[in-house]
């Protein structure tokens, strides 16, 4: 693994490249993104593609990545031409990406601005609010999770995060009526850390779940476009989301193994099946699946 920094407007990115450039079978690059995962995320996924060459990297403010733009909220766009800086500094032609939940919203944002950078881009779960019939619900149950974390920290914000994506079906009457998460059902802290900079709990990700897809300029595009959702997130909001995208798209989702990070190992705290999930990826992009 070598890995290189990148100075871009706004941020100094940082990302790994695993193996040989240019490629040793002539395939091309292949890149995994997440936001706001960083490469620590991509870990399990990445060994299981010895025989390609995978590009890891930080997103800007996240990890090793550095912003000097003085902003910190998250903006597809802008995480996009960050995106599109990598592969022209590997300058190996379009790559290949799996990108997860808003990194999948990222990539998609890649693809509308810059169509020629990607061959095949597998976007897993991604949290697209604004496709489902019940946006402004999905909305509103985002603004709970947020709200959770700006009154109460960490342990209250991700309780909430949990009971939302957890849940099944479109946001009802219901599910506002429910009393609020308990941190300790999930082995989460219930005191206030006072922290309220977490990228996925506050309001720096708002843009990236609000974020609307061109869908004319994405089925307009190049690229090859697949769109799947883990067996275990049937019927939760990021599988709705996905099946809703890809709908629009006029493709046919792809069933992967696991949950919503179906692909991480234990390092993650909650592991997938990334084995499993690596086979599925494989045929995907082989064009079998």
């Amino acid at each position: 693994m070598r890995t290189h920094q990148l100075e871009t407007p706004g941020a100094t990115l940082t990302y790994d490249v695993h193996g040989a450039l240019p490629t040793a079978d002539g395939r091309p690059p292949l890149l995994m993104i997440g936001l706001p995962m960083d490469t620590t995320g991509f870990t399990a996924l990445a060994a299981h593609f010895p025989d390609r060459t995978v590009i890891t990297y930080d997103p800007r403010g996240l990890g090793r990545s550095v912003r000097t733009d003085g902003q910190v909220d998250n903006v597809p766009a802008v995480h996009a031409d960050d995106v599109h800086a990598v592969i022209e500094a590997i300058d190996s032609g379009p790559v290949e990406i799996f990108a997860s939940s808003g990194g999948a919203i990222v990539a998609l944002a890649l693809v509308t601005a810059h169509p020629d950078d990607v061959t095949t881009l597998v976007a897993h779960e991604p949290p697209l609010l604004s496709v489902l019939p019940d946006a402004a619900a999905a909305e509103r149950a985002a603004d709970g999770y947020r709200a959770a974390y700006a009154a109460n920290g960490f342990g209250a914000g991700m309780a909430a995060f949990i009971a939302m994506t957890s849940w099944q079906g479109e946001f009802t009457d219901d599910y506002f009526a429910a009393p609020a998460a308990d941190p300790a059902q999930f082995g989460l802290p219930a005191q206030d850390d006072s922290s309220r900079d977490d990228p996925l709990l506050s309001q720096r990700s708002r843009p990236v779940v609000g974020y609307r897809p061109d869908i004319a300029a994405l089925t307009a595009a190049p690229t090859r476009i697949v769109i799947g959702y883990g067996e275990e997130s049937t019927d939760t909001v990021t599988a709705r989301t996905s099946l809703a995208v890809a709908e629009r798209l006029g493709h046919k989702p792809v069933l992967f193994p696991s949950h919503h990070g179906g692909f991480t190992g234990p390092e993650s705290g909650y592991p997938g099946q990334p084995e499993a999930f690596a086979i599925i990826l494989h045929e995907v992009l082989d064009g079998i699946s």
